[in-house]
């Protein structure tokens, strides 16, 4: 009886072998574990990380290492294969960088405010979530906080494919003695926040006049007569259009999120390719990389065939020009300040040749910076 009864249980408890696994399940395993590795990989990565600050607080080194940052991507870049795509490693492994480098000690990054402008967006694309984000309410603040030791570093446009030099940023390299640390680009893409109910009811559009320029089409198309205002950035203008049911803002999407404003229409800007480039800037020089560029200003003589003189020792020394915009002088009419940008580090010997050549025809010039070339854009 006993051992019929035990057949039983064993018919109606499965008796029969423990089922396999899937080969999902088992693919799952495999990841578990590499899942395992990767933290414990990081762990260690983060004590390094924490002994390199100490080194750093003890000799006065910078904290923050452009170079260092820009060979640790290419690096990736060269390794990196398969499906993990380029800027989806990146991404990760600028969140890596973000918390080892504030675990070193926390950056504090000053930037054109409020939140979620465009400038805060490039910050954290730059910075990753670990840093301390502080925004200022002007281009002009962002120079004067990192001027005074405020913060170690600070982000600003420089210049859009659609609109050009941000020209208040250029102004701002030639009243405060600071250096260029470091350049990245990201896409812009604008949307029309509102709470109004129905376009007709929208008399007065915000935005800062970079963005009203890339939306400039729409903008007349859409918004015939109606008022359009002029401020600091496009997250300011978000956040004085949440307060006006009449009003709307061209700013961001995360704008439109952070300051509780519908997106009424998206993708506003009269060209799909939109970027902005963005310059970090410090106090300091930095190493060379072996992929840099450089950025001067200077202001030449009023003499005949200046410009061809002064455009000369870059072809003659095989440097290649990125950029070149002019800017007046403001003191005196007529007068030009040159700002260029050219592939190569200021140390380097034909730059070297180059701008002593260059400088014989100046009556100002001045290095505002070599930093790593931008790795991967959008």
């Amino acid at each position: 009886m006993a051992t019929n009864l035990n057949i039983i249980i064993k018919i109606f408890s499965g008796g029969k072998k423990k089922m396999s696994k899937s080969e999902i399940e088992v693919l799952r395993d495999k990841i578990n574990a590499i899942d395992d590795n990767i933290v414990v990989l990081l762990r260690k990565r983060a004590c390094l990380a924490k002994s390199i600050g100490e080194i750093k607080l003890k000799t006065g080194k910078e904290f923050y290492s452009p170079v260092r940052e820009h060979k640790i991507y290419r690096n990736l870049l060269k390794k990196e294969s398969g499906d993990f795509h380029k800027k989806g490693l990146l991404a990760v492994f600028r969140e890596i960088q973000s918390v080892c480098l504030n675990l070193e000690k926390q950056l504090r990054i000053v930037y054109l405010g409020p939140e979620a402008s465009f400038t805060h967006i490039a910050s954290r694309e730059k910075f990753g979530d670990s840093a301390f984000y502080y925004p200022v309410k002007t281009i002009s603040d962002v120079f004067d906080e990192v001027a005074r030791e405020s913060a170690p570093y600070g982000i600003v446009p420089i210049e859009n494919t659609s609109e050009g030099a941000v020209t208040h940023t250029l102004d701002m390299f030639l009243e405060y003695d600071l250096k260029i640390c470091a350049e990245l680009s990201i896409k812009i893409s604008h949307c029309l926040l509102s709470k109004a109910k129905k376009l007709q009811q929208i008399k007065r559009i915000y935005s800062n006049p970079q963005a009203l320029g890339q939306c400039r089409i729409y903008i007349e198309s859409h918004f015939p007569g109606v008022e359009v205002i002029e401020v600091s950035s496009t997250a300011s203008a978000a956040q004085i259009a949440s307060k006006n049911k009449d009003s709307a803002a061209i700013a961001s999407k995360l704008a439109g999120e952070v300051y509780n404003i519908p997106v009424i229409d998206s993708e506003i800007e009269d060209r799909k390719n939109n970027y902005t480039r963005f310059l970090v800037i410090g106090k300091n020089f930095i190493e060379r990389s072996g992929e840099d560029k450089t950025s001067i200003v200077f202001s030449v003589k009023d003499e005949v065939g200046i410009l061809y003189r002064m455009l000369k020792p870059f072809a003659l020394n095989g440097i290649n020009l990125t950029k070149i915009e002019s800017r007046p002088s403001k003191t005196k009419p007529w007068e030009y300040y040159f700002f260029l940008d050219f592939e190569g580090y200021y140390k380097d010997t034909k730059v070297r040749r180059a701008l002593f050549e260059l400088e014989k025809n100046c009556t100002f010039i001045k290095i505002l910076g070599s930093y790593p070339r931008e790795v991967i854009k959008e």
